[in-house]
Order: structure tokens, then C-alpha cells, then sequence
């Protein structure tokens, strides 16, 4: 896909900076290529439902739209931007499938509830949870922590992960399904000033692992991707230096976009039946040293 159209230069995106958190895809100039237009669906997922939370936009949104493709229908869970999850909406009901938008909140057992009753009443069924709800503010450097921003990211990064699972899983028994957990490289590298952020990640492979060997017996299985830097919404609030360096670090010197990590979630739901508890690196590559 890199090779089709060209990538943006780290120095490119900071047109997109210090944006008010979480974040909106609406309201950046240089959009993350999300739309799965270089994708080349093989109708891997005819008859399956998809459940995403942070689905709206960047990772979310480009993952909804592959399943589409593949001939999934799918539901997204949002719970900041109408706009940006309409659109995803739109985007994948294009692709000729259904897409049901639920606005909610992770952290909430009532939400997480709903969330799974709406999807399997409405949608039917449910084959496949992808975990990818996060969440950034009140992180920082040891000295700079805040208990609430600390329990929020643990709450929503990690709590909120082993909950929807836990409500998930009686539906997914029934149909072999499996579970996809967005990690990220972080939870193996450490970020300086992402204290709270990388440790929930690294929680999300442990957790990964763990449940993986538990629902073994059981017909589910439970992977998880761990992205690297990728251009998405959550970035373009950070500061302008920090964005004008975004993925100079890797060894492909830019940082990714949704569109070229989508291809994993459709691999580890459709393809991927004699793996569990792995841990998938989308990084574009990490130096050994800088």
C-alpha cells in the first residue's frame, strides 16, 4: 500500500497540532488515510459481526471499514465525536454493509451492557470484539501525575478491556469468535513522559496472554495488535515539535497511517485460527539504537 500513494513526511503533519483532546479526524487538514482505498478484500468475513470500541476514527475507523469489505457488519463504539463515527458509518455502509453507532462510555458497566445488547440484537450476532478504546490526558512524567487521569487511563485501557470481554464472551462462545486487544509498541519499549499509558499497554499483553490460555478450551481466542507511531486524531493534540518528529524514529522514517494496520485485525480474525496470546508488532521498525 506505501508504494501506491505517498506518505506524508513527519515534518508534513504538523499542519495538525495542539488540538483539544481526545481529538476529532473532522476537524484535522491532513487526515489519516483511513478509508481502506488501496485495500483488496478477499470476502473473509461474510456473515460475521465486528464490535469495536473507539471506532469512530483512525485505527477504529480503518479496521470498521476492512471488516466491511470482507463482508462484516459492524458496530463502533464512540464516545466524543458524532461526526467522525457518522462518518465511519457512512464509509463502511458504503461498502454495502450494516453499521450500527453506539454512543457510550467503556468505564461504565450499564454502557458495556448496552453496548453488547444492541449489537446482537440488532446486528444478530456477535463473532469478533476488538478492544481499542484509549485514552491519553492526565499522563506525564512521574512528578506530573494525577491520581484521577491515572485511574481514568487504567480504567478505560485496560479495566474496561477485561469487562468487555467478560460481557462478550457467552456470544462469542457461541459463535468461535475471538477477541483483538489494542496494544502498543509502548508496552514493550516504555515511553519516557507516558508513564500511565505504556504500563495500561503493557497490562494489555499480560491480559492478552492470560485470557488467551483461558478461553483455549473454549473456542475463543484472544490476540492483540500493538501499533507503533500512527497518524490518528489522539496525536494531532499534541504539541507542534512533537508531531513535527512523529515517526522519524522508525526505520521506515514516518509514522504509519490506520489504512496500513487495518490488514492485521482482518488477519488475526479470519486467517489466523492456530493463533492465540500473540502479540502482533505493526512498527514500521524499530532501530536498535538512534
Amino acid at each position: 500500500m506505501a508504494d501506491q500513494e505517498k506518505r506524508p513526511a513527519p515534518a508534513e503533519l504538523a499542519v495538525d497540532h495542539d488540538q483539544p483532546a481526545p481529538g476529532r479526524e473532522a476537524d484535522m487538514q491532513l487526515k489519516p488515510d483511513s478509508d481502506l482505498s488501496n485495500y483488496k478484500p478477499a470476502c473473509k468475513l461474510v456473515g460475521k459481526v465486528a464490535l469495536i470500541t473507539g471506532g469512530d476514527s483512525g485505527i477504529g475507523r480503518a479496521v470498521a471499514i476492512a471488516y466491511a469489505m470482507e463482508g462484516a457488519d459492524v458496530a463502533i463504539v464512540y464516545n466524543h465525536s458524532e461526526d467522525d463515527a457518522a462518518e465511519t458509518c457512512r464509509l463502511a455502509e458504503q461498502r454495502g454493509r450494516r453499521c450500527l453507532s453506539l454512543l457510550a462510555d467503556v468505564t461504565v458497566k450499564a454502557d458495556r451492557e448496552r453496548i453488547i445488547e444492541e449489537t446482537v440484537s440488532r446486528l444478530g450476532r456477535l463473532d469478533i470484539l476488538v478492544n481499542n478504546a484509549a485514552y491519553f490526558e492526565g499522563d506525564g512524567t512521574l512528578p506530573e501525575l494525577e491520581e484521577e487521569g491515572l485511574r481514568r487511563v487504567f480504567d478505560t485501557n485496560i479495566i474496561a478491556y477485561m469487562l468487555m470481554a467478560q460481557v462478550a464472551l457467552p456470544y462469542l462462545e457461541k459463535t468461535s469468535g475471538c477477541i483483538i486487544n489494542t496494544s502498543s509498541t509502548t508496552s514493550l519499549l516504555g515511553k519516557k513522559g507516558a508513564l500511565a499509558y505504556s504500563s495500561s499497554k503493557g497490562a494489555v499483553n499480560v491480559f492478552t496472554k492470560s485470557l488467551a490460555d483461558e478461553l483455549a478450551s473454549r473456542g475463543v481466542r484472544v490476540n492483540a495488535v500493538l501499533p507503533g507511531p500512527f497518524w490518528t486524531p489522539a496525536i494531532a493534540t499534541s504539541s507542534e515539535e512533537t508531531v513535527k518528529t512523529f515517526g522519524s524514529f522508525t526505520m521506515m522514517g514516518r509514522a504509519g497511517q490506520p489504512e496500513e494496520i487495518a490488514p492485521a485485525y482482518v488477519f488475526l480474525a479470519a486467517d489466523a485460527s492456530f493463533m492465540t496470546g500473540a502479540l502482533l508488532e505493526i512498527s514500521g521498525g524499530f532501530k536498535s539504537v538512534d
